[in-house]
C-alpha cells in the first residue's frame, strides 16, 4: 500500500492493520474514518504535488511550459472538487 495513501487514510480517522495472511497492509474502516476528509485529503495531496511541479528550483528554459500546465492542472483540481488554498 502506498504509504501516502495509508498517512491520509489514518489522518482522517481509519486505521492500517496488517493482514495476518499474505503480511499486507489494509486499510481498516471504522466508525472513526471520514470518507469525506479522506477524499478532500487526497485532492489537497493532489494539489500540493502541482504546487511542486511549479515551484521547482531546477529550472531551465524547457521548463517554462511545465509550470504553466502544473498551475493550470491545480486549477483546474481545485475548481472540480470546490476546494479553496
Amino acid at each position: 500500500m502506498n504509504k501516502i495513501i495509508n498517512e491520509l487514510f489514518n489522518r482522517a480517522g481509519g486505521r492500517t492493520e496488517v493482514c495476518d495472511v499474505t503480511g499486507d497492509e489494509i486499510l481498516t474502516y471504522n466508525e472513526h474514518l471520514d470518507p469525506v476528509k479522506f477524499a478532500e485529503l487526497i485532492v489537497k495531496e493532489c494539489i500540493k504535488f502541482c504546487e511542486h511541479e511549479f515551484n521547482d528550483d531546477e529550472y531551465d528554459e524547457h521548463d517554462t511550459g511545465m509550470w504553466i500546465k502544473a498551475q493550470s492542472i491545480k486549477t483546474a483540481i481545485m475548481e472540480h472538487f470546490g476546494v479553496e488554498e
